[in-house]
């Protein structure tokens, strides 16, 4: 557990990581910009003295909380390309993207997506860092689909980057759709449409 030492004239440290947890959800709820600073301390319960000290600036400190989020809520990502055949990758991803953004307890939708749908000139710099990070997703969905075409586990023809793309663009609509309320049951089932067009398949 990481502790945040307290500096002479300030309060005891905090748990820094219990602290960052609850800046991610402020920011998975309200987006980027409609987190203000007020909304974000509050939720982390230090003062904005402590937050600078500790995390930097908002901007620094949404590029920890996006990190968190990557490798706790939407880890589901990396852990697809694991999967046996590219389908199965396939497969474990919608289910994961469908699992991530409505899971009980937690905001629904996703904070990669949703966080810089709408920001401001001076927030321009936090939009393009979310669509590398998007772009990431898809760069490494290409890459194993190419493994998966050299091994012959996807049809000749078939284009990697294409189909790293496809999945990334249901997944980010699976957010937006669970963002607006709509039921795992039936993004279930959206996601179950888009495997049907998978290169190869047979239903």
């Amino acid at each position: 557990m990481t502790q945040v030492k307290a500096q002479p004239g300030r309060p005891r440290g905090f748990d820094a990581e219990a602290v960052l947890e609850r800046a991610m959800r402020v920011f998975w709820e309200q987006g980027y910009e409609g987190a203000s600073l007020s909304d974000l301390t509050a939720a982390m319960g230090i003062t904005r003295t402590s937050m600078y000290a500790a995390f930097g600036n908002k901007e620094e400190l949404f590029l920890k909380a996006l990190q968190r989020y990557t490798d706790g809520p939407a880890s589901y990502a990396v852990r697809a390309l694991n999967e046996l055949t590219a389908r199965e990758v396939a497969a474990a991803f919608l289910a994961g993207a469908v699992e991530a953004t409505t899971h009980p307890g937690d905001p629904s939708g996703c904070l990669g997506v949703q966080a810089g749908l709408a920001v401001g000139p001076a927030s321009r710099r936090t939009q393009e860092r979310l669509a590398a990070w998007r772009n990431d997703a898809a760069a490494l969905l290409a890459e194993r689909f190419r493994r998966a075409l050299n091994e012959g586990d996807l049809p000749h023809g078939a284009d990697p980057g294409l189909l790293g793309r496809y999945l990334v663009t249901v997944g980010n609509g699976i957010a937006v759709q669970a963002a607006s309320g709509v039921e795992r049951e039936t993004l279930e089932y959206v996601a179950d449409l888009a495997l049907q067009s998978w290169p190869g398949s047979t239903r």
